[in-house]
């Protein structure tokens, strides 16, 4: 079977990849690992998606996907502004639906054995498994949306080096059976910072976000971490960061952007000894936090853990060598480029193993990401989008937000459509 676009990887880049491919007349196969679509957003439950200022550059998925998002209530626009507040598991629906309206092929279950580049015919050849059952197919481009860069391995592509600094992942989860109104009107009394605690009612349900980390900041939420640290109910480290938001058509829930996964210096995620040690750490620490908030907050005296995400929350892996390498300099002093893939505002956004080592540098201004930066230095049709994006380690701080990695798929894949149809 021969296609114009393979992609691999369904998280947030690679899905945004596939539909504009398949919606601009690419014949598309999008191959996802797992069995569902959405990576980050949906497995890893990391929602709302931040705002970032686009400038309208390369939007056009993010366009649509409301729209098939409304359709299911998966979506809802916060008193902020911001109308990526998402439902993670309506979500998947809109997917599949999304991929089938412009007749993507999805191989669920399925990843990469062996891939080899045919000088001759400028194809790739690519061999695949699900499950027990060995695929062949060709292709003329690759996306690689695989988070890790797995498909730039295979074919033995240069990397960034690694950095001496890390970011620390998360493992979210989600709490149901909350009171709501009593917990919102708790919360509200309890923190007058509106620019932290906010609420929003509507006729549908309440809305609501609060924060409490390990920064310096005068947090109202503190003094209760503080009190159930010296209680034993909490370990000082469970109190790194804790973040909650609501989600539309989850009218009792609220989804935590919490726990912080504390690793050594030297320990490596792309190590499964390592991986696997911090989902465990992960989920120990989740049910302590379920229990300091079960004690400490009003209105969740019913409440249960209805969700654990299936991934982890990696904020920074690998980083594939591409023809343009972004650095800080161009984050900071942004510069003009002829192609521009993505423009953004976000801040430089680190998540470090220590107290009060964390960075947010606020970014006031939109800096732009060439095409380049997407664009293997080893191969003319092989594509690196997502985190694995060719940056140094403080830009990739500020470019892998999900609204971003939608841009750098979609940016991707017009200018593979625009190479095979001119």
């Amino acid at each position: 079977m021969k296609y114009d676009l393979i992609v691999y990887g369904g998280g947030t880049s690679g899905v945004a990849a596939a539909y504009i491919a398949a919606k601009n007349g690419l014949d598309t196969l999008l191959i996802e690992q797992t069995d569902t679509l959405g990576g980050s957003i949906t497995q890893g439950l990391v929602v709302p998606s931040m705002k970032v200022d686009s400038q309208n550059i390369n939007t056009e998925f993010i366009t649509d996907l409301q729209k098939f998002t409304d359709k299911y209530g998966a979506r809802h626009t916060y008193t902020d502004g911001n109308e990526y507040w998402f439902n993670p598991e309506l979500l998947k629906i809109a997917l599949d639906d999304m991929l089938a309206s412009v007749k993507c092929t999805v191989l669920f279950s399925s990843y990469p054995i062996d891939i080899i580049y045919n000088n001759n015919t400028e194809l790739f050849e690519n061999f695949l498994n699900h499950k027990t059952l060995s695929i062949y197919f060709e292709s003329k481009y690759i996306i690689d949306a695989t988070a890790e860069g797995k498909i730039f391995k295979i074919l033995n592509c240069e990397f960034q080096k690694k950095s001496d600094k890390f970011q620390t992942p998360s493992l979210r989860f989600i709490i149901s059976g909350i009171n709501m109104p009593v917990f919102s009107q708790w919360l509200e009394n309890f923190d007058s910072d509106r620019n932290v605690t906010t609420v929003e009612r509507n006729e549908s349900q309440i809305y609501l976000s609060t924060a409490c980390t390990w920064d310096d900041r005068k947090w109202a939420l503190r003094p209760l971490f503080e009190r159930a640290v010296s209680e034993n109910v909490l370990e000082y480290e469970d109190t790194a960061y804790f973040q909650v938001f609501s989600m539309p058509s989850m009218p009792d829930s609220l989804n935590f952007n919490a726990p912080r996964i504390l690793l050594d210096d030297d320990e490596d995620l792309s190590d499964p000894f390592v991986y696997s040690r911090a989902l465990k750490q992960g989920r120990e620490r989740i049910f302590r936090l379920y229990n300091f908030c079960k004690t400490y907050f009003t209105g969740f005296e019913n409440s249960y853990i209805s969700n654990i995400a299936g991934m982890l929350g990696v904020r920074e892996s690998n980083r594939v060598k591409c023809r343009y390498t972004v650095t800080t300099e161009d984050i900071i002093n942004p510069k003009s480029f002829d192609n521009v893939a993505f423009a953004c505002n976000y801040p430089i956004d680190i998540h470090s193993n220590s107290n009060k080592k964390d960075k947010l540098q606020h970014i006031n201004h939109t800096y732009y990401i060439p095409i380049d930066a997407l664009i293997s230095s080893d191969y003319d049709n092989l594509y690196g989008v997502g985190r694995i994006i060719s940056a140094d380690f403080e830009s990739q701080a500020a470019l892998r937000t999900q609204i971003s990695c939608f841009s750098m798929g979609e940016a991707a894949a017009k200018d593979i459509t625009n190479r095979i149809l001119k």
